[in-house]
């Protein structure tokens, strides 16, 4: 690797494609009801120490289920393939926490700097 500032392209892609599945669960979790079950709701008085309250929740469905299974175990192994990956042996060990963070904005300063050119 000439550039040492350079992250390859498979760690690019794996992290590219973990902020994007993170983002499908997150948008997913906030249409779905708030409990996996059917549940009924509550309601707690706006003066209680904790006022709160939520609907009835229908739970979710089988399908819903699985949705959110299958993007939590591919953001698990995204996570995984990301932090082993081997080019973070060629990082200096006091170094490796910055280039994390550096990476995992790589992708928005990559698009900042396509759109400027």
């Amino acid at each position: 690797m000439t550039d040492p500032h350079r992250f390859p392209d498979d760690l690019l892609a794996a992290q590219h494609e973990l902020h994007q599945v993170r983002a499908e669960l997150a948008d997913l979790l906030a249409q779905l009801p708030w409990s996996v079950t059917p549940l009924p709701g509550w309601s707690r008085p706006a003066d209680h120490w904790f006022p709160t309250s939520r609907p009835d929740s229908p739970g979710w469905t089988d399908e819903e289920q699985q949705t959110v299974a299958t993007l939590r175990a591919r953001a698990q192994q995204l996570s995984v393939d990301v932090s082993t990956h081997p080019f973070w042996e060629s990082v200096d060990k006091g170094e490796v926490v910055k280039e994390r963070m550096r990476l995992k904005r790589a992708h928005t300063e990559e698009a900042a700097g396509g759109q400027a050119a």
